[in-house]
């Protein structure tokens, strides 16, 4: 009798914590569709193909966490407004809460299952969870992805090995952290040693030179944007850096 009342309060229990969970993922879902940056004239279904561009017909993977997922926007971010703005195919292989460095579901390991035979750009997250853990930013030679450093070397090492294709990394746009600026900055030293590309969001001023009323628009907080961040702020400037880059490569 003991035995059977223990197992039904726990089949309670079970009960209450999926509904407990199930209305906490409804109201998410409720406040960030309620976000006007996530209004309706931002899907992406209202979004149209651009006259065609070195970026049509072009399979390209797209490596990151919750800003290249689209975590405050509905999973919805520049990587997909790109792809359809411009008749691309794409892999959009993003995990919110990872990391560059080593870790559960780093950068890197998530890198290694994807199983495509061909890509013709790719297109990697500085991720600003990296620089909220305080991973070690490590030394501009280390090939291991224990560190910072060492996981971007990894990374590009690896993308050149298996697909040989143009690779790009890109930066949030600024918010206030000094491990992050220090990310930024190592980022652009490893460019210029490995040549890979960067879209340095961070440090651009003319970009981040926006209203308090733009921000609230395009940002849901200081990391990620809305869709209409996405679309009307980030993937203008994007897609003018992919274009141009892919040009000469």
């Amino acid at each position: 009798m003991v035995a059977l009342v223990s197992v039904s309060v726990a089949l309670i229990a079970l009960i209450l914590i999926g509904t407990i969970i199930s209305v906490a993922q409804k109201i998410k879902e409720r406040d960030v569709s309620s976000i006007p940056g996530n209004a309706k004239e931002y899907d992406l279904t209202a979004v149209e193909m651009q006259e065609p561009s070195v970026l049509t017909g072009k399979n390209i993977l797209f490596l990151g966490s919750s800003v290249t997922l689209g975590t405050a926007s509905g999973g919805v971010s520049f990587a997909d407004y790109i792809a359809k703005r411009n008749g691309a195919t794409y892999v959009k292989e993003a995990v919110g809460g990872t990391t560059l460095a080593s870790g559960k579901n780093s950068y890197l390991r998530r890198l290694k299952t994807v199983e495509a035979e061909k890509f013709d750009l790719f297109v990697c997250q500085l991720s600003t969870n990296d620089a909220n853990g305080k991973k070690p930013l490590g030394s501009i030679d280390d090939k291991m992805d224990n560190t910072v450093s060492g996981a971007i070397n990894a990374i590009v090492s690896y993308v050149r090995e298996k697909w040989d294709c143009p690779i790009v990394f890109y930066t949030n746009a600024y918010f206030e952290s000094d491990p992050y600026a220090a990310m930024v900055k190592r980022l652009e030293e490893l460019a210029e040693k490995d040549d890979f590309g960067v879209i340095d969001l961070y440090t651009d001023t003319v970009f981040n030179d926006i209203d308090k009323e733009q921000k609230n628009l395009f940002m849901a907080d200081d990391v990620h944007p809305t869709r209409a961040g996405y679309l009307c702020w980030w993937t203008p400037r994007m897609e003018e850096y992919l274009k141009s880059y892919l040009k000469v490569r």
